[in-house]
């Protein structure tokens, strides 16, 4: 029995797949600022649509290298975005290629201005799915943007960056954070840090323990900076930065009194909306980190603002929307905001600084700068019973440096950097 969805099945989550692709390539608009453009979509089709999408921007130049041979000119825009959506389903995924092609061509011929494509695209489609397997397999372009590439050469070598890219170009697992034990029903893999890596994660919000708020999202590697806070229950502690949330319920979960900052009060609605759902207490408040003034707190979680370049593989349209410019101001901001987080720290505090990053300047070299500026800061050893936490991550000021290339039979994890510090 073949179980493969007819053409019409599949077309609404590519159409709208390749409204994706369009807005990130064409536009350079971010994919976090285009869910809400397809809120109207069954969960099904919406999770379907986004899935196509990333697996085809972390595979653009893969498939731009098979298509060159069957293009004496390489369309322009929405067309060129349907060929290469069409060329990762039928090559990465084994899609069956009659559906893909079929909803190749119907997209075109809807297009204004550009359904004269449609002939030159079946025909193009259907010498990929008899031809370009080899092709495709034989291809492995992905490298990253120059302006992530060069630094990261020059801090991991070309080994180090050619092991980065690699794992960049898989697609994440989904990883658990349990609130208390791990949910029966769920199939996946126990980790060293206590989250569980899902087998196969499918719906999630249908999954075993959603819906009674056991777990929550979050990737193995975000769960260390705050294990390496460890808030005990009853401390007052402060995330700074807190949407979306993931780490102000660890703390919660903790017992400690969490009060959860962020100045947009968007992006809150998903930590109000976490907390109601796994039951857990925070205080919640949109305000700029620089105008929190009454200190005192035990412990302190900055998750600075940063390139995000350590979740690429989660968010494979950065390299398509941002071009490494703003890198020195968020540098100079993320500095500013750690010096502040020390005024609220009462004496013999402990605050954890982490970053997304995988550019030293807002890890390593961030942190060694503050110990210059602060006399008396020192970095602290966080519990060497963490689970999983590698000596060898350590770093020469002594925080730990997290890439996507560690665990890489585990499926890897994303790019962090974090340092326990205090006076």
């Amino acid at each position: 029995m073949n179980d493969a969805p007819k053409p019409k099945e599949g077309l609404i989550a590519r159409r709208a797949a390749v409204r994706l692709i369009d807005e990130v390539l064409e536009n350079q608009r971010p994919l976090t600022d285009l869910t809400s453009n397809f809120r109207a979509l069954p969960a099904a089709d919406k999770a379907r649509a986004m899935r196509l999408a990333m697996t085809t921007l972390r595979n653009v130049g893969r498939a731009d290298q098979v298509l060159i041979p069957y293009l004496r000119k390489p369309p322009l825009g929405t067309v060129m975005n349907i060929l290469r959506l069409a060329v990762t389903e039928i090559c990465h995924e084994g899609a069956q290629d009659y559906a893909v092609v079929d909803s190749a061509v119907a997209m075109t011929r809807k297009l204004r201005n550009s359904s004269h494509f449609a002939g030159l695209v079946n025909a193009v489609l259907r010498k990929v799915a008899r031809d370009g397997q080899a092709a495709w397999d034989k291809e492995t372009d992905t490298e990253l943007p120059d302006w992530i590439r060069l630094p990261l050469i020059k801090a991991y070598g070309m080994k180090g960056i050619e092991s980065i890219e690699a794992a960049h170009a898989a697609p994440p697992p989904v990883d658990l954070t349990f609130k208390n034990a791990p949910t029966e029903g769920l199939v996946g893999e126990m980790l060293p840090n206590g989250s569980m890596r899902l087998s196969d994660s499918g719906q999630i919000s249908i999954l075993p323990g959603f819906e009674t708020g056991d777990w929550w999202v979050q990737d193995a590697a975000a769960t260390y900076p705050v294990l390496a806070l460890a808030a005990q229950k009853g401390e007052r502690v402060l995330d700074m930065c807190a949407a979306p949330g993931g780490k102000t319920m660890q703390m919660a979960a903790s017992g400690a009194h969490v009060t959860a900052v962020d100045q947009s009060a968007e992006r809150l609605k998903l930590v109000h909306e976490n907390l109601a759902r796994t039951g857990l207490d925070a205080e919640v408040v949109v305000a700029d980190a620089f105008d929190l003034t009454e200190g005192g707190y035990d412990a302190i979680l900055l998750d600075a603002p940063c390139s995000a370049t350590g979740t690429l593989r989660r968010h494979p349209d950065l390299p398509f929307v941002k071009d490494g410019k703003d890198v020195g101001a968020i540098v100079a901001l993320q500095g500013r905001m750690l010096d502040h987080a020390l005024t609220l720290l009462k004496p013999g505090g402990r605050i954890v600084y982490c970053t997304c990053s995988l550019f030293p300047q807002e890890g390593e070299i961030q942190v060694q700068t503050a110990l210059e500026r602060h006399k008396g800061l020192k970095v602290l050893e966080p519990d060497t019973s963490i689970g999983g936490l590698d000596p060898k991550w350590r770093t020469s000021e002594g925080g730990y440096r997290l890439r996507p290339d560690f665990w890489a039979d585990k499926g890897g994890m994303d790019g962090f950097y974090f340092a326990v510090l205090s006076f």
